[in-house]
């Protein structure tokens, strides 16, 4: 109501299976109890927001952090720090109430917060990439140009930022022809 706009394009959500979890638990040598499970595991509850643009990524994680019933844990910026390999997004960690039918408890869910070109980006580079046999050479191209998609994609959302900000702002930068 303030902005008048919604700062999230869509959000997406997910649980993991138990059969996920156990083999997580196991991969990383913890103890199959609830107990670990609840301490150990940062992803049994996940959301994914996407936003129009970088700086309302920011906006919904400030947003998060000043609930007053959720905690935020950690947070991973690869906006500002993508991976070498182009990837971009705002992970937190957040601790939520769930309450159930005698108790009040708290869980861990993973959020992901990213742009609509991040969001392309990282679908399609999920889809080409990953559990697939690849020969190496290939490989090594498709990363290559995996690489210059996310940077292109970076350069998207800052002219696009700029242009909404012209827009919102009446001002012309310099950067905008």
């Amino acid at each position: 109501m303030v902005h008048e706009r919604n700062p999230i394009s869509n959000i997406q959500t997910r649980l993991k299976n138990p059969n996920s979890i156990i083999e997580k638990m196991r991969r990383r040598g913890f103890p199959l109890t609830m107990e670990s499970m609840e301490k150990n595991v940062m992803d049994i509850a996940g959301i994914r927001a996407v936003c129009s643009f970088v700086d309302d990524v920011y906006f919904v994680a400030e947003c998060l952090g000043n609930q007053d019933d959720i905690t935020i844990l950690q947070v991973k910026d690869y906006i500002k720090e993508p991976k070498d390999n182009g990837y971009r997004s705002l992970h937190m960690i957040i601790e939520i109430p769930i309450f159930l039918q005698s108790e009040k408890r708290f869980m861990k869910v993973e959020v992901q917060l990213r742009t609509i070109a991040m969001e392309f980006w990282a679908n399609l580079d999920h889809k080409l990439r990953y559990k697939r046999d690849i020969d190496r050479e290939v490989e090594k191209k498709i990363e290559d140009e995996l690489l210059e998609c996310a940077l292109l994609s970076a350069d998207l959302d800052a002219r696009m930022q700029r242009v909404r900000d012209t827009i919102e702002h009446g001002v012309v930068p310099d950067t905008i022809n």
